[in-house]
């Protein structure tokens, strides 16, 4: 899910923002919570044979905008470029993000970057490096990652590939000072990601199928299908009824 910050008074509808996750080059759908260290555990539900510029140029034509690629883990840069050259500005990239590289990834084509880990050093949260990020590229220009786990009756920002919880917890309090400083909140419910089990409907009702989200946060949050998608090998849900949906939604 995607949260746009600082939306106007004026009633906006969900959109659905399509995904290119990579791992090992690859376009893959797996699941969550087996990522970590050992890939042994690793559930894969999809591994597609087409490129990372194949599904960019896809989105490219389809007009849908805010879409992002995530790179999971490392050797990923080379896929990543491949698909921001294919749609320069369409696409945001996460995943390995540091102040360091975060301007080089707008250069070569990201319409945005996505940080998560880089603002939780030792999983405590550094309200510093989220000013320095949005110093160096800008509000408008920056995503914070606030995917989470749920841990009694809260959800908690996790990161490492979802395996570490960090000392933040999903609330009021906290989306309220992270818009500050970016233009957009990405939310994985981590729990669910990857298990073709729809939405977490308790989570989308906290942050206050795409008509639903709609009804669920008032046209606030924007939704990304996964291994549900019939591109990436799902039954569930077919891109060409999304694409068709979101540009009704869009133009209501």
């Amino acid at each position: 899910m995607s949260m746009p910050t600082g939306t106007s008074s004026t009633r906006r509808r969900s959109q659905f923002r399509p995904c290119i996750d990579l791992h090992g080059g690859l376009v893959k759908q797996i699941v969550g919570g087996t990522l970590g260290t050992d890939d042994s555990k690793l559930q894969t539900n999809f591994v597609a044979t087409q490129s990372p510029k194949e599904f960019a140029e896809m989105y490219r034509d389809n007009n849908l905008t805010g879409g992002h690629v995530i790179k999971l883990g490392p050797g990923n840069d080379d896929a990543a470029r491949e698909a921001l050259a294919a749609w320069p500005g369409g696409l945001q990239v996460g995943g390995g993000i540091q102040i360091s590289n975060a301007q080089e990834w707008i250069d070569v084509g990201a319409e945005k970057v996505i940080v998560t880990s880089a603002l939780f050093p030792k999983q405590k949260f550094s309200l510093e490096q989220l000013q320095a990020f949005s110093q160096t590229v800008g509000k408008d220009r920056l995503v914070v990652d606030v995917s989470c786990r749920k841990r009694g009756d809260k959800w908690i920002v996790a990161m490492n590939k979802w395996q570490d919880l960090t000392d933040m917890e999903v609330n009021r309090e906290s989306i309220s000072m992270l818009e500050q400083y970016c233009s957009e909140l990405l939310i994985h419910a981590a729990d669910v990601e990857g298990l073709c089990q729809g939405i977490d409907e308790e989570l989308v009702q906290h942050l206050s199928d795409l008509e639903l989200v709609d009804q669920l946060s008032k046209g606030k949050v924007d939704l990304t299908y996964g291994s549900s998608l019939d591109i990436f090998g799902g039954k569930t849900v077919k891109f060409d009824d999304l694409v068709k949906l979101s540009h009704r939604m869009r133009d209501d």
